[in-house]
């Protein structure tokens, strides 16, 4: 199975610290490191503007900190795009765009039992940029398939790019819209955001899934072609939980959960212990076995995280930087209770 299970280690990228090298090296204690995320680094490390690197139309402000969608410029810059769509180059993400990402690609990555890397998956992207009327350019119908093959390619580059370090690298694709998009008051309709993403994962290379961290119909999700979901379950146990038959199937093919357990807010954090994690997560683990699901194959095919992603902390980076260390000890602790090697 070339993503890990058995409860290792990993988080989601966007991180809150200034410092390029003390971030990767944080990510790097990870059991499945990645490359980190700092938008308080830079603008140009936000996930949104990564993703729109060499998008045709986008209207990028660095200084302003702002990121538009121009339908006139998009015709402009379209016949260019395309002439380069499959150029790797093109389509990776450059330097200028994720200094975190190059100096990740540059270190000795072999011998762990994976490695990971992401973008912004297309519905988050296309529900967040506005066009020139203040719309979503998601809801156009002319942009939104040309979006959605734009990102699989960007992200089978990323991938292929990441397999040449670890042969057992795999993406995820950032969706925190997916929360939203499903609802009657999104303007998009939940069968064809539906189609639209069953349609876009048939373009993607695996291994590959989704994280996010908020609270989707998670019923879809773990029906969709795909091979890793990681979630925030510290917040959304019970209603994940209560999807176990969708949970069954996904593991029974073979899927990998990744159990977002460990909070990163600073008041939330501190009133968190290693023993209270543990029975948590025992607890949801006990409930899905009296649902049919079996306690091994969830140990087998489970990875551990943080819960959440942190940029406002008042301490800045440092209860994110205790909570990588306490997802460490929390998976070292279930690790030896079920003798898991």
């Amino acid at each position: 199975m070339p993503i890990p299970g058995n409860l290792l280690t990993t988080a989601m990228a966007v991180m809150p610290q200034t410092d390029v090298r003390h971030a990767l090296d944080l990510a790097l204690t990870l059991d499945v490191p990645f490359w980190p995320q700092l938008p308080n680094f830079s603008y140009y490390e936000d996930m949104y503007v990564q993703a729109a690197e060499h998008f045709p139309g986008i209207v990028l402000n660095i200084e302003a900190k702002t990121l538009r969608f121009s339908m006139e410029k998009f015709i402009d810059e379209f016949e260019e795009a395309m002439s380069r769509f499959d150029d790797p180059g093109y389509l990776d993400i450059s330097k200028n765009y994720s200094v975190v990402y190059h100096d990740f690609l540059s270190r000795d990555l072999g011998g762990r039992p994976a490695i990971r890397g992401q973008l912004e998956g297309p519905i988050s992207f296309g529900f967040n940029i506005l066009d020139q009327d203040d719309r979503p350019i998601l809801f156009d119908d002319t942009i939104r398939p040309f979006m959605l093959e734009f990102m699989a390619k960007r992200i089978n580059v990323q991938s292929a790019r990441l397999k040449e370090r670890n042969a057992n690298a795999f993406m995820f694709i950032d969706e925190p819209g997916l929360q939203f998009i499903f609802s009657a008051m999104s303007g998009y309709g939940d069968l064809k955001a539906k189609s639209d993403l069953d349609d876009f994962f048939a373009m993607v290379d695996g291994p590959r899934g989704i994280h996010l961290c908020g609270n989707p119909d998670w019923d879809f999700l773990l029906n969709i072609d795909m091979d890793i979901l990681s979630m925030d379950v510290y917040t959304n146990a019970e209603i994940f939980s209560s999807c176990a038959g969708s949970i069954k199937k996904f593991l029974d093919r073979g899927g990998i959960l990744v159990w977002g357990i460990v909070p990163t807010g600073y008041e939330i954090f501190a009133k968190e212990s290693l023993g209270f994690l543990v029975m948590k997560l025992e607890g949801i683990w006990q409930y899905l076995c009296t649902k049919g699901l079996d306690i091994e194959q969830i140990i087998s095919q489970s990875m551990l995280s943080l819960a959440t992603c942190c940029l406002v902390n008042p301490d800045r980076g440092q209860t994110v930087e205790n909570a990588f260390s306490l997802v460490n000890h929390l998976s070292h602790t279930l690790r030896e209770k079920y003798k898991v090697l």
